[in-house]
């Protein structure tokens, strides 16, 4: 992945790298200041002769004098001005990169107009999945933002180290999601996350032994089935200066999930390996937590395990006892991730956060409901939903919030036990249901529930980024933290 860098104007002039525009359908070139007349002029006649209209993403280059010397010159459309926002950039940047990543070693785009963005895009789109398949080589070697004048160097230094810092994370996130299930075993996620000891972080490994001790009966029912032993992660990041903010980040962690006993068709099973991506989410958070610096004692859990059919596997009628003491009735052993994420819930309450938010993607239901594009969010307090809401905005990762309906908790009640892992009522408010389910482990604590089913994963090339895993919601999560 390539890293985006500011440049200062007077450096452009002793370069030969192409420069590149972002440019509106009726308003020209974007946060182009520092662009003479005369040669804005020239850009708009050659861009004019190509047929470049500016529509979104349509890219189109050209050659003419500019900043001292003839060169290639990439126009990138935003569409109308009105409609643009800064998810437009980013997904212009990433259209840019990809016209350009064979062709040319140097790029630097001039652009004043949503600095963070652009970067991130250009950061993101050249991102590749390469553990067991090498790619081409890319010409592109070097991006820049290019810094128009002094007034704006802080602002343009700062989004290129904001962007860096996010594609980092997002890129971790991406590499766990897409690495095959066999390759990421519960105990190789733990070892990942040992590695960030030390500024600040502590990290404390649960192993089976451990887990049984601490009651976690739901969680290790579901790793019965699994040759390979299950793992609860607790890291903590704390501040250097004293913070009476204590929150948790918590991630479902299923590392293949089969179905269990109630086995899911083949097909269903194909991008199975992205049944961890909370729990990416979590751990590439503290990859660069330390340096993101947040206000905030900061907790992150995972609950990591395979769910197989084996000889021990748990079993449709089974009960389970979570950490909190309440019992579940196993009605369907594919309803695993929630079974859990309550004793991740349970073991986060136990840190008395003021804030809890976990991410999973928990449910066909929510595909169903909101599509690939948007993600769940379920809550019980209206300042955190809230916050999450907002912080999701900024990072243009989108959510709509489902409402946990009181009613339907009727529908997850036990007929031998307190809890049902799966509603009474079937194909009815599905993603609901397993948000109603995690509520009861989090014991009236602020929380929110973000269900990634849909968002963790690009069936096809995303806007910034190819097939596999996308990384969300971890830019939502970087926002939340550093506004904390």
């Amino acid at each position: 992945m390539i890293a985006v860098t500011p440049l200062p104007l007077k450096s452009l002039h002793e370069s030969a790298a192409d420069l590149a525009v972002l440019c509106f359908e009726d308003a020209g070139p974007a946060g182009v200041k520092a662009l003479p007349a005369k040669e804005k002029a020239a850009l708009a006649a050659a861009l004019k002769a190509e047929g470049f209209k500016g529509g979104a993403k349509e890219v189109a280059r050209v050659e003419f004098e500019a900043f001292g010397r003839r060169r290639r010159v990439w126009a990138v459309g935003l569409g109308k001005r009105r409609s643009a926002t800064s998810e437009t950039f980013r997904r212009a940047a990433g259209a840019l990169l990809g016209a350009v990543r064979a062709k040319r070693s140097a790029l630097a785009v001039l652009c004043a107009e949503h600095p963070q963005a652009v970067a991130e895009g250009l950061a993101l789109a050249s991102y590749k999945y390469e553990e067991y398949k090498k790619e081409d080589a890319d010409a592109l070697t070097a991006a820049h933002l290019l810094i128009q004048d002094a007034a704006s160097r802080g602002a343009l230094e700062k989004a290129c180290a904001k962007a860096a810092l996010a594609a980092e994370a997002v890129a971790l996130a991406r590499d766990l999601v897409n690495r095959g299930p066999s390759d990421k075993t519960p105990k190789s996620l733990a070892d990942l996350a040992e590695t960030f000891k030390g500024a600040g972080v502590s990290v404390t490994v649960i192993d089976k032994k451990k887990a049984e001790e601490l009651g976690m009966g739901s969680f290790l029912g579901v790793a019965r089935g699994s040759a390979q032993p299950p793992a609860m992660v607790h890291m903590v990041y704390t501040p250097k200066a004293a913070t009476k903010k204590r929150v948790a980040i918590v991630g479902k962690g299923i590392t293949f999930d089969s179905g269990g006993l109630s086995l899911k068709p083949a097909a269903s099973m194909e991008d199975m390996k992205c049944d961890m991506a909370g729990a990416a989410a979590v751990i590439a958070v503290f990859k660069v937590i330390a340096r993101l610096a947040p206000k905030a004692e900061v907790h992150g859990i995972f609950a990591a395990t395979y769910n197989m059919p084996g000889p021990d596997a748990y079993k449709p009628g089974d009960v389970l006892k979570a950490m909190n003491g309440k019992t579940i009735e196993v009605w369907n052993t594919d309803a695993e991730g929630r079974l859990a994420l309550a004793d991740a819930l349970c073991l986060a309450v136990k840190q008395e956060p003021q804030a809890i938010v976990d991410m999973a993607t928990l449910t066909g239901a929510v595909v169903v409901a909101l599509g690939s594009k948007v993600t769940g969010l379920m809550g019980n307090d209206r300042r955190l939903v809230a916050q999450i809401s907002g912080a999701a905005k900024r990072a243009d990762e989108p959510v709509c919030e489902l409402p946990l309906v009181a009613d339907y908790k009727e529908n997850i009640k036990g007929n031998i036990a307190e809890l049902l892992n799966i509603s009474k009522v079937k194909g009815e408010a599905g993603s609901i249901i397993a948000g109603l389910f995690l509520q009861e482990f989090v014991d009236g604590r602020p929380w929110v529930h973000l269900d990634i089913a849909g968002t963790a994963f690009w069936s096809g090339d995303g806007p910034y980024g190819p097939k596999g895993g996308t990384g969300q919601p971890v830019r939502t999560l970087l926002e939340w933290l550093a506004a904390l």
